[in-house]
């Protein structure tokens, strides 16, 4: 059995001005940076750690880097765990999102609803995860942390406790990590929070 961690990642220039960031590239503000340090401190005298693979998005790498350096480790990319594209929407803010009715403001019917301009729906990142998880039981290292976002956390959560298509309404916050004793895709698993370093007071908006 692995045990597997899952963090989103420390506050961006986006999250900071109310952007839905989809996959463009925001750095980490620098609040997001001091935290991803604090949250490398902390996790590191908590938890032990084999590998760390993260989301190739810059804000996702920079979260990771300072975990890597505090273990001692090189940073992984996999593009598997990659923020949902967002097509015409990405780069918006939430107030212009308000002015389209095209749209999905409801949180709970984005399973099908695709977004114009080549976005994925919640479907489809369900989709792209599964040859990931599959290919967790085989992958090397016992304790392994993944780096990645808001709403690819949503449908990971959503196949960790076996309720797809139904998936969380919340998010992580920023700098959330959960832990998980991995035991095969295909298994209901428990998934515990931890918030370390400021990921306790972030908000979340999704």
């Amino acid at each position: 059995m692995k045990t597997i961690y899952f963090i989103r990642h420390a506050q961006s220039e986006a999250n900071l001005k109310d952007i839905l960031a989809s996959r463009k590239d925001f750095p980490l503000t620098e609040k997001g940076a001091a935290d991803a340090e604090a949250i490398a401190a902390e996790f590191k005298s908590i938890a032990a750690l084999d590998r760390i693979v993260c989301s190739p998005l810059l804000r996702a790498q920079q979260t990771a880097e300072p975990i890597a350096k505090a273990f001692g480790l090189e940073v992984e990319t996999d593009e598997r765990i990659i923020e949902q594209e967002l097509g015409v929407f990405a780069g918006m803010t939430y107030a212009e999102l308000e002015e389209r009715p095209d749209y999905m403001h409801e949180r709970s019917k984005r399973w099908n609803w695709v977004p114009a301009g080549g976005g994925e729906s919640y479907e489809m990142i369900a989709r792209r995860l599964e040859p990931f998880f599959q290919s967790l039981e085989s992958m090397e290292g016992e304790n392994i942390l993944f780096v990645t976002h808001a709403v690819t956390l949503r449908l990971i959560k959503a196949h960790l406790e076996q309720t797809l298509p139904e998936y969380p309404y919340e998010i992580a916050k920023n700098g959330e990590i959960w832990k998980i004793n991995f035991t095969g895709f295909g298994n209901t698993h428990e998934v515990e929070s931890i918030f370390l370093g400021d990921a306790k007071n972030a908000v979340s908006r999704a």
